[in-house]
């Protein structure tokens, strides 16, 4: 059954809580009636066989333990169908800042608040950064860069400049590759 999450006073503190009531069946999506699943230690661990220990959209390593497991296309719009232990493919590993960043793109597209089409997000970079052909329905095309270690001087020579120029970095590196 839905559930509808609504504000109440506490009669004990006075407080505002969460209270919860049965909401109308006719609210179920494609026959979702479980809702989500919760991931298995194993399962993990083969995502991390799989793709190591990286988050998929920075493409940076992070320690296993600040991995988190995502549907690559969001559970909103295609539900748990495709999304079983068998299948790898259907998952990502991201840290909780990109998980955020995702989260918060995914909800705020219409494929996401109106269109529901599956096929949309296997074309999105929140999904597929390896290959995509827009983001959140955008047409776009990112780059995510990260300095390390003995990069840092790089990057700290790049946003003085920037700052000298009164431009961000993202747009002094446009300008450089420009030429």
């Amino acid at each position: 059954m839905p559930l509808e999450t609504f504000r109440i006073e506490s009669t004990r503190s006075g407080r505002k809580i969460g209270g919860y009531r049965f909401a109308d069946p006719a609210q179920i999506k494609r026959g979702r009636i479980g809702g989500r699943k919760a991931f298995s230690k194993a399962f993990k661990d083969a995502l991390i066989e799989r793709y190591g220990e990286f988050d998929t959209l920075t493409t940076q390593p992070v320690d296993a333990r600040y991995l988190q497991i995502d549907h690559r296309i969001p559970y909103e719009v295609a539900g748990d169908g495709e999304h079983d232990e068998d299948n790898l493919d259907a998952y990502m590993l991201l840290d909780a800042s990109s998980q955020r960043a995702k989260s918060w793109s995914c909800e705020h597209c219409a494929n996401w608040t109106e269109l529901l089409q599956e096929y949309i997000c296997r074309g999105c970079y929140w999904a597929f950064p390896e290959s995509y052909t827009h983001v959140a329905t955008v047409e776009v095309r990112r780059v995510d860069l990260q300095w390390d270690g003995a990069e840092v001087s790089v990057y700290d020579r790049l946003a003085e400049e920037a700052k000298r120029a009164g431009i961000s970095v993202n747009a002094l590196i446009k300008r450089k590759l420009k030429g």
